[in-house]
């Protein structure tokens, strides 16, 4: 038995030892190509992106969150990531920028994204290595942080004039250049602090109560499932969204579907967490006011409409998740059968053994030709 052991153990040495010479054989020869413009296979970048995600996640589970719905914190945190951010994360209306193309791993959108609070607030102190994410804690104090962090739980709810109208009354400070601009790495940000263009406008309401069907009807269609002014939104996007990476969350979200176009309001409210926001054509509401109004809208113009999916993905986010989907809905409006190209984009967030949906964006237009 003794013996038998021994040579196990040194089978075991002599493989060790052999894998050790090849990875570092592997290492020394530069034969990995390092470059950004050469992508990770699959395999490494799936176990890349899940050691990212579970690192920030254990780091920040802990951390403390502040009040973020202070307006003034809010103001200042605009100022901030018009500075700091527009050019990898962009901003609403904002499609690409120079420097984003050529960035690996791809930043997320965070117009269209939201991140969970206490990770927000660690990645923007501490950054990701090998990315293109600095740490800003070393030139920055926290609250300035937590500025850009209750920011950015407000920026996917946002029109390009509303962004706009907040970073042009933000308030000056370091990160802003000479004349009285955002600038960060050597690019200006067009939402230039004080600029012309920008005196005359207005601090937009948190959120807007109702939606407005004059400017949809102008397009054919008097629901809200058709933008009011399609040109001005970039369209959702589902960059990075994969078929069933997060199952359980796409399960949700079909749910979510289904109860809308069945007219079960108890169903439709169940899957909605208590501070969810529901955005399209530029108004965002809170869950109790949906439900009180464009709720029943929604399912009046679902009841008879014939809905045909198009596409359904997910990404995982740590304990949270988005799922993009696009949908054809052929319905009579105003008399006329119409084709409707829809997108919608939820956020996600694991409630006990389940998801709740904490945002919902839409965005509907006629199909082309129509």
């Amino acid at each position: 038995m003794k013996q038998h052991i021994k040579h196990h153990s040194i089978t075991v040495v002599v493989v060790l030892g052999v894998l050790a010479i090849g990875a570092g054989a592997f290492v020394y020869s530069g034969i990995y190509n390092i470059g950004a413009d050469d992508h990770h296979t699959k395999p490494v970048f799936a176990v890349l992106q899940t050691l990212r995600e579970n690192s920030i996640h254990a780091r920040s589970k802990d951390i403390v969150v502040p009040d973020l719905n202070d307006p003034q914190l809010i103001l200042k945190g605009a100022g901030q990531y018009a500075a700091m951010c527009t050019q990898c994360h962009l901003k609403p209306g904002m499609k690409d920028s120079e420097i984003r193309p050529g960035l690996y791993p791809q930043p997320p959108n965070l117009s269209q994204v939201r991140v969970e609070p206490k990770e927000a607030f660690w990645i923007i102190k501490h950054g990701i290595k090998m990315s293109a994410m600095p740490a800003w804690g070393g030139s920055h104090d926290d609250p300035t942080m937590w500025s850009m962090v209750a920011f950015l739980q407000k920026l996917p709810d946002m029109t390009p004039a509303q962004y706009k109208d907040m970073v042009a009354k933000a308030p000056a400070d370091h990160d802003m250049d000479d004349e009285g601009g955002h600038s960060h790495g050597g690019f200006a940000d067009e939402d230039a602090h004080g600029a012309a263009d920008m005196q005359d406008m207005q601090m937009p309401a948190k959120l807007e109560s109702g939606h407005s069907h004059d400017a949809a009807a102008a397009e054919g269609h008097d629901h809200e499932h058709v933008e009011a002014a399609p040109p001005v939104e970039a369209p959702l996007s589902m960059e990075g969204m994969k078929a069933k990476a997060v199952p359980a969350a796409e399960a949700v979200a079909q749910a979510f579907h289904t109860a809308l176009q069945h007219g079960d309001r108890a169903a439709v409210l169940a899957l909605l967490a208590p501070n969810a926001s529901i955005s399209e054509g530029g108004h965002t509401q809170l869950r109790d006011d949906y439900a009180n109004g464009h709720l029943g809208e929604d399912i009046a113009f679902l009841k008879d409409a014939k809905i045909t999916p198009v596409s359904l993905g997910s990404m995982p986010m740590g304990d949270a998740a988005m799922v993009g989907s696009e949908s054809d809905i052929q319905a009579t409006v105003k008399g006329k059968l119409t084709t409707l190209r829809s997108r919608e984009l939820l956020n996600l967030k694991k409630d006990g053994k389940g998801w709740k949906i904490v945002s919902i964006q839409w965005q509907s237009a006629p199909v082309s030709g129509e």
